[in-house]
């Protein structure tokens, strides 16, 4: 589904697109305090036994590169802090994914040294905030997770850099709520602890630890005017570590990313801050700035968080095809592809030119828009496409001349019966046929269309019609018998082989739900077997 017109949408100024963010959500700063010199780790190494020995594991890290900011715009050369800890004495640590993806500079300074040593990233998780780095040389101190329950009540310790800040702080509180929601605008997970020690932005990634600094939690987030906090819970955090430090990605495309919405409610998705090289995002062609509005069909962020987006990722393996839409402020373009698969490229939208023909209302059955799409095949598996859920009436028997089949065809509607025989039901027909291409081209298709049509119908239009797939041309109809719609017929044949077949794809629109649909099926139309 969509929750916004994207004729509409493009008009959205950018300062608008952002709500409010979490106090210790992602951070971005150009710092202007350098490390001390009067703090030193300590130089033993072995696992940390006491909350007071904790600061020799405690690291701060900083994030130079290139960075969008939804308010400001592009930040060169920004270099954003936040905290970490490490878990092993080889110099394998743990932060937020927020605090280092996209970097291409990752500094890191341990309990407050002078020096800054270099790290790399070895795996990134943005569902659950997580991110491990392998710093430099060896022989550190080192924390241990807790393993024991964690109870409401527990006395607990934040450890970090605050505000970018090279003075350590330790901060204390207790657990006061032991599964809090966690799903929020930069994270999805199944829950995360709440406590109460003070904490500010800066502190994401370091550790939540107990009297004996074991780690209770990973710190990620505040809201200092209800004296909250929250982290990852260490039953959750402790297997997807070891999946990050492996080198291998969990729940992630490559992004620096954070649900946003307009002020209006009409745009919602994922604002890119930055992107991470060589990954499927970068692969793709996202880019810091864009807004990833839709996967699989499916508009993001709708609630406010990243939930939607980590449930899909959750549900595919990193390799799986993954369609998605992006809106680019830079150009003013909405841009469709596919995560390992197909790059993106901008689309012609039917929504953004022929929305002042339709009535803006919503759907069929009253609602403000249709609530998700859904895949349909016809008969042989020679054809595809995504319609709303609601046209559940589907026909996909072959496409007929009188008793003579000329292709295959797919028919839907929420009554077929209705949109067949009458002009006030949304609805589609897809063909496609090979014989036709044999017998005359897509501007024959459209005049033979275009004479029956003009008995019912007022002719509005023709237009040129181009995606990376498909060339051809389309005709627009208006208040066919006095009923309102608008009705469109696409007659396109393949770029890379022109006689291979003809498509037509006519599609009845009442309603601006009907016209995103229209968008949304001429994006996911495709021939993917052999016609009959």
């Amino acid at each position: 589904m969509r929750t916004h017109k994207l004729h509409s949408v493009l008009a959205v100024p950018l300062a608008l697109v952002i709500t409010a963010l979490a106090c210790g959500g992602p951070n971005i700063t150009v710092p202007t305090l350098e490390p001390g010199s009067t703090i030193t780790p300590s130089s033993a190494s072995g696992a940390v036994k006491s909350v007071e020995d904790v600061k020799s594991a405690v690291i701060q890290v900083e994030a130079q590169g290139t960075f969008v900011d939804p308010q400001v715009g592009t930040v060169y050369n920004a270099a954003g802090r936040g905290s970490g800890f490490i878990i092993d004495p080889s110099g394998i640590a743990v932060t937020n994914n927020h605090v280092v993806t996209g970097a291409a500079l990752i500094k890191v300074w341990i309990g407050g040294e002078r020096e800054a040593r270099n790290a790399r990233i070895l795996g990134v998780s943005e569902c659950s905030d997580l991110a491990v780095i392998d710093i430099e040389g060896d022989g550190y101190p080192y924390l241990k997770w807790r393993t024991e329950p964690v109870k409401v009540g527990l006395d607990i310790y934040v450890a970090g850099f605050p505000l970018g800040d090279p003075e350590y702080t330790l901060t204390r509180g207790v657990i006061s709520k032991e599964k809090a929601n966690g799903r929020t605008s930069w994270a999805s997970v199944d829950h995360v602890l709440e406590y109460d020690a003070t904490t500010n932005p800066g502190t994401s990634g370091g550790p939540v630890v107990d009297q004996n600094g074991k780690v209770v939690a990973v710190n990620y987030a505040s809201n200092i005017q209800a004296r909250q906090a929250f982290g990852i819970a260490a039953d959750l955090a402790q297997g997807v570590v070891e999946q990050l430090r492996q080198g291998r990605d969990v729940e992630s495309i490559g992004i620096n990313g954070q649900a946003i919405a307009s002020d209006d409610g009409s745009l919602t998705g994922i604002w890119v801050a930055s992107v991470e090289s060589g990954s499927p995002a970068d692969k793709a062609g996202i880019r810091g700035g864009d807004i990833l509005m839709t996967m699989e069909g499916l508009v993001l962020a709708t609630d406010g968080t990243m939930g939607d987006y980590c449930d899909i990722l959750s549900t595919r393996s990193p390799e799986d095809v993954i369609s998605i839409e992006v809106l680019r402020f830079s150009t003013q373009e909405v841009l469709s592809g596919q995560l390992n698969g197909r790059e993106l490229a901008a689309t012609y939208s039917f929504a953004r030119n022929l929305g002042g023909e339709v009535p803006p209302s919503g759907a069929s059955d009253g609602t403000i828009t249709y609530s998700r799409y859904i895949q349909v095949t016809d008969d042989s598996g020679a054809i595809v496409v995504e319609i709303p859920a609601e046209w559940s009436d589907i026909d996909g028997s072959n496409w007929m001349d009188g008793n003579e089949v000329i292709g295959a065809g797919l028919s839907a509607a929420p009554n077929l019966q209705r949109f067949n025989e009458r002009w006030d039901e949304p609805g589609m027909f897809f063909g496609v046929s090979d014989d036709i291409a044999q017998l005359g081209g897509y501007i024959q298709v459209l005049d033979i269309r275009r004479d029956d049509l003009q008995q019912s119908c007022k002719f509005k239009s023709r237009n040129d019609y181009s995606d990376s797939v498909y060339e051809g041309k389309y005709d627009v109809f208006t208040d066919c018998q006095g009923a309102g719609n608008v009705y469109v017929v696409l007659s396109a044949r393949p770029k890379s082989d022109p006689t291979a077949f003809l498509v037509l794809l006519e599609v009845n629109i009442m309603t601006d739900a009907d016209l995103e649909a229209l968008d949304h099926i001429y994006q996911t139309f495709n021939v993917v077997g052999s016609l009959p």
